[in-house]
């Protein structure tokens, strides 16, 4: 019996689509670093990941997992918020901004990512990618978080420059609850 789809499993194969060896990507919110270990896989030994978090747990357990995977030479863990995301890097340069909203897996659920550093953060990241880049995003939502973040980046995804990127929105229209929301923005 396979398990059912889900948000982060179709980001990794929006990922798998797109970054190539040698890429520049970014994990603006690398929570346990599952997204920072699969975009270090996929951009090789001469690729880069930068992979940003305000909480200095996610940072030890990416960094751990890195090791542990032999890959931890090529991510720069930075413990910054995501919405300071053009400091790390040049416009037009990035292949994929990875995004998790929402809280750390396995953490204080009192700590989480909110709408007035998240909509700047995608704002910046439109001008980091290179063209034919993207920005997967999962919406996690709920819980203590609430709607608000979610409404405001579903909002800022309709609104964004259609002639210069394509934004997708899915839904898993068949699951109980609240569950993740998965989108891409395509820079064309």
């Amino acid at each position: 019996m396979t398990e059912n789809f889900s948000a982060p499993q179709l980001a990794h194969r929006w990922m798998e689509h797109n970054v190539r060896p040698g890429d520049l990507c970014v994990d603006a919110t690398m929570g346990r670093g599952r997204d920072t270990a699969r975009l270090c896989r996929l951009v090789g030994e001469e690729g880069r990941v930068l992979a940003m978090d305000i909480q200095p747990e996610a940072l030890e357990s990416t960094r751990k997992l890195l090791e542990e995977e032999n890959t931890a030479g090529r991510a720069r863990l930075i413990l910054d918020g995501h919405q300071n995301i053009a400091s790390y890097a040049e416009p037009g340069s990035v292949s994929c901004i990875a995004y998790n909203f929402g809280w750390l897996p396995g953490g204080d659920h009192d700590i989480f990512t909110r709408a007035e550093t998240s909509v700047p953060a995608l704002e910046a990241s439109l001008a980091l990618l290179k063209p034919g880049g993207i920005i997967t995003l999962c919406v996690y939502y709920g819980r203590n978080n609430g709607y608000r973040e979610k409404d405001a980046i579903l909002d800022w995804l309709s609104g964004i420059d259609p002639d210069r990127y394509t934004a997708i929105v899915a839904s898993f229209c068949n699951r109980r609850g609240e569950p993740p929301i998965p989108a891409i923005v395509y820079r064309v």
